[in-house]
Order: structure tokens, then sequence, then C-alpha cells
């Protein structure tokens, strides 16, 4: 089971007033670390064991096509786990970094380089325990996270926006800016309080992800046995919550039966934002073509995320798993990274690296074959990109944000067409958050 902690005043959490709560929330001091438990990529998702990039090549005709279309499209990942980053001590997300010196797949610059006009920054609350201390702890850690995404927005009002409406979106990157929308991964923070939603509504939340991989107050884990079989009580009143504040219900990480209760429940679409194809890997994390029909003819959109051990099988050294638990046990809090640790932990994985090189397998032809198949499955007007940076995602041929182009080149020479790129890179994604928009403007809470 993931753990956290933070350490401030709860007793502060009796006053209701929005800004307080705020203020409180970026006062909070935040460490928390994952459990071995956890698939190996997953064990910290700081640590996904990529092997450094060796690409030096002149670019073709179609990567120049392809990298002129793709500067031109509203690029929008669904799933940014950057937030986390942002918790190291004098980390700088505008300046440029690299995975091989620091582990972090996004800064303002890479995402420049990349063409990525930004996305949905993750409220990520690991799964603690279920009780009434732990609850209240998911809370303050949720709010901490949100307030930190907010501050983004207001240190670097010249380089990042907050996006609160679809059509924001196109308007701020219009700006030169970068587009922030928040989401939530895994609703654990609102399980002592539902009503929370609305004030995380009201901080910038336009996407709630119920569930993340381990079993919540309100629904089933697809990575857990099951408790609800599928929605709780609880977990049907928030999806009805949601809609009635126009939030965008997302599914990934959750069991198939809450998949299709939600599917059935919601009365807007709702999305997969970092999930998989099970017809071309079959794990519990990834969608069946049935499923994702489904999802497709209610008008919702499947992500597909590049987080390896959902892609493909991965190959596993046991004696280099050994080593990497010992360099998670002694680097395993964001909150402590200093830029000295983060330097020695590099280092430690430069020599691992020398002696037992990680896994070149999955890669970025893995991450093509879940969207190639998808597009198939359902056309281009129901998939988008969630690569799940910062949190677990990232192949070698694509370790960062960097590297997206190589996509839309991809994309081109299999025949897809530059309205086809629009539509998967974001106006798939922004079409599911107008309807939700325009449900909550009629919705009449019961």
């Amino acid at each position: 089971m993931s753990l956290f902690t933070l350490s401030f005043n709860t007793r502060m959490f009796r006053r209701t007033d929005l800004f307080a709560m705020l203020i409180i929330a970026m006062s909070a001091s935040l460490s928390y670390a994952e459990s071995s438990d956890l698939p190996e990529t997953q064990a910290n998702p700081l640590f996904t064991h990529l092997a450094p990039s060796q690409e030096v090549s002149t670019p073709t005709e179609l990567e120049k096509k392809a990298a002129k279309i793709h500067a031109g499209l509203l690029t929008l990942d669904t799933h940014l786990d950057t937030a986390m980053q942002l918790a190291r001590p004098g980390w700088d997300v505008l300046s440029r970094h690299t995975y091989e010196s620091d582990f972090s797949q996004i800064d303002l610059r890479r995402m420049q380089e990349g063409g990525l006009k930004g996305g949905f920054w993750a409220i990520y609350t690991p799964q603690g325990p279920r009780t009434l201390e732990g609850n209240a702890l998911a809370a303050e850690h949720g709010l901490a996270t949100a307030a930190r995404i907010r501050d983004l927005t207001l240190r670097y009002p010249n380089q990042f926006g907050l996006a609160l409406r679809a059509d924001d979106a196109a308007k701020i990157a219009a700006s030169g800016r970068s587009v922030v929308f928040l989401s939530m991964e895994n609703a654990a923070p609102l399980s002592n309080d539902p009503a929370l939603l609305g004030m995380f509504q009201r901080l910038g939340l336009r996407m709630l992800g119920l569930v993340h991989t381990k079993n919540n107050d309100f629904a089933d884990s697809s990575t857990d046995k099951p408790e609800w079989h599928g929605l709780s009580p609880a977990g049907k009143k928030l999806i009805t919550a949601a809609n009635c504040q126009g939030l965008v219900i997302d599914v990934s990480h959750a069991s198939d039966d809450v998949f299709d209760q939600a599917l059935e429940l919601s009365a807007t679409p709702i999305i997969a934002s970092h999930s998989g194809s099970k017809a071309i890997f079959d794990h519990p994390r990834n969608l069946d073509d049935a499923r994702i029909v489904k999802l497709a003819n209610k008008g919702g959109v499947i992500q597909i995320n590049s987080f390896k051990t959902y892609l493909a099988p991965v190959e596993k050294d046991p004696v280099r798993g050994a080593v990497q638990e010992q360099i998670y046990a002694n680097f395993n809090v964001f909150g402590t990274l200093t830029a000295d640790k983060t330097k020695t932990l590099a280092a430690t994985y430069a020599e691992l690296n020398q002696k037992i090189p990680p896994a070149t397998k999955p890669d970025f032809e893995d991450f093509m074959q879940h969207l190639l198949h998808v597009l198939k499955l359902v056309g281009p007007q129901h998939v988008g990109i969630g690569a799940d940076w910062d949190g677990g995602g990232g192949v070698p041929g694509l370790e960062d944000v960097s590297k997206l182009p190589k996509i839309t080149a991809r994309l081109l020479a299999a025949g897809y067409s530059e309205k086809d790129l629009r539509q998967i890179w974001g106006e798939n994604v922004l079409r599911v958050l107008r309807n939700a928009e325009q449900y909550a403007a009629t919705c009449k809470p019961s």
C-alpha cells in the first residue's frame, strides 16, 4: 500500500473559508513514499529506468513535414504528474533538465521543444489507510498538490495559464503560454467529505479520476481485488455530483465493472485519461476492444499511455531489481530530493546502468502499436494521448516530452490527416470537456 505523510495542523481544517483552506494547503510540508508492492516501474514513479537516448540523425522529409504540422497543433496531454517534481527543493520548471540528470520528463523548455502546448496536471494522492485520519491526510495532500499547481500559474503568469473552460486552452496557447488544466488521480481526498469536490472544482479541477492502484471508498481498482464490484453507493453519488459541477469522469485505473457502471451512470461522455489496449497487451489496466467501442459510441475518448508495464511484457533482471529496491530505500521521498541528493542518485543509476543495462523493451514501437490499434478500432475522434509523464511513463525512443513530434510523424506515415492529428492531440478531450460544461449549465442538483 502506498504511504504518505504531511506535517501541519489538521485542526485548522475546521474552517471552511476557501482562501484560508488554500493558504493552509500551500503551507503544507509534504512527503510521501511508494511501497514496493507495486509493479517495478511504479514502485516510485520518479524512477522509470529508461536507457539513455542515443538518437542522433538528420531529419527526413516526413519528419520535417511532421515537425511543421506538429508546431501548429493544440497538443494536450491528459495526464501530467509533474506536480510531484514541483515538490522537490530547488527544482526549477523553467530550466531545461534531462532524464539522466534528475529523472524528470517535463519542464517548460522540453515542452517547447516537443511542441506540447499543455495538458491536465494531476492532483495525485497515493491510497493510504481508509480511516478518518488517513482520509483527512489524503484531503490535505490533495489540497497541497492543487495549491502547488495553482501557484505555478501565479508564480509564472507569463509562462503558464490556468484553464477553467475548454475554450481557454486555445486562448492561452495563442498567448504563448502553457495550458494548465487540473485533474485528480484517485478521489481519496474526498472520502471523509465528498462536499470537498466543490472546493477542488473552485480551485480549478476539471477532470476526476475515481481510483488509483488500490480500492478506495468510491470504486474498485483494476489492480486490486473486487470490493464494491464496481462503484460504491458513495461513488455513484460522486459521479452525479461531478456531472453537475462540469467535471469529466476519468476511468483510468478503474476496474471493468467501474467502467461499465460509470459509462451508464454519467450524464456526459467519460474519458480514460491514460490507458492502453488489452487486445495488444492483456493487462488489467488496459481496456478491451468491446469497452473501447462502447466508450466511443457514447462520445468518450481513450488517451493512450506510455507506462511500460502496461504496454508489453517487461524484461526483468532479478539482480537489477534487487539493487533498485535498495536505491528506493535510500531515495524514496520526493520532498527530500535536494539537488545534491538528486546528483548522487543520478550517479548511482548511471553506475547501475553500466553494470546491468536497463531493458530496451517495451519501446516506442510498442506504444505505437497500442495507439494505432485503437485508432483503427474507433477512429481519430475518440483517441488521444495521455502518456503519464513524470508518473512512470516513457519508454526507449519516447523518453520525455521533447520526443512528441515522433508520434505525429508516425501517424502521418500511417495515413492520418492533419485534421485527424488536431482531434487526437487536443480537440477530442476539449469536446468531452465542453459536453461536461454544457450539462453543468443546465443541471439541477437533487
